[in-house]
């Protein structure tokens, strides 16, 4: 929700309570919307509601396709240092859909067909791509040991390809690190 939405409520609020004969400051006013949209108070609501237009993105979370989801969470999880952060099925026998993060990255494994084709790419923001590189290269199988691309037009940059022929581009943004 907007913010001027909130403002417009409590001025609304204001207006409806003072014909009934009943006085509120605006920031009083302030104070009842937030809470009553869940906030602790007005200066909670209003951090962390939207300041600008009526939509914004926030952020994504690409979807890869895997046939194996344990086998995905393994690699994931032991050559890459990604955590699970949920793991999903509708019933027991349906596909795995699951949730892995590492630091600011979510990618989401789903073995639902129909949630992307194997084979797809993503390309991940790095702070400290070289220090990144020689963290993983040791885990990963010898026929998959990247080198740094550091004439890539993303920035310095390696590429894991998982199991299932995912592509993970590691790119350095702004100056490089290690």
């Amino acid at each position: 929700m907007h913010i001027d939405r909130l403002k417009t409520a409590a001025t609304a609020l204001r207006r409806e309570l003072a014909a009934r004969g009943l006085e509120l400051s605006h920031m009083e006013a302030l104070e009842l919307v937030a809470r009553q949209l869940g906030f602790r108070d007005w200066n909670t609501a209003a951090a962390r509601t939207e300041r600008g237009g009526d939509a914004a993105l926030l952020g994504n979370v690409p979807v890869l396709r895997v046939m194996d989801g344990r086998a995905a969470i393994d690699f994931y999880s032991a050559r890459l240092g990604f955590a699970v952060e949920f793991e999903h099925r509708f019933d027991a026998g349906a596909p795995l859909y699951v949730r892995m993060r590492r630091d600011q990255a979510a990618l989401d494994l789903s073995e639902h067909y129909g949630d992307g084709t194997p084979g797809g790419v993503v390309w991940v923001p790095v702070r400290g791509v070289r220090a990144l590189h020689r963290e993983l290269v040791p885990l990963l199988a010898p026929q998959q040991r990247p080198g740094i691309d550091v004439e890539a037009p993303g920035g310095p940059t390696f590429e894991v390809i998982d199991p299932f022929g995912n592509v993970l581009r590691f790119a350095e943004v702004g100056p490089a690190v290690d």
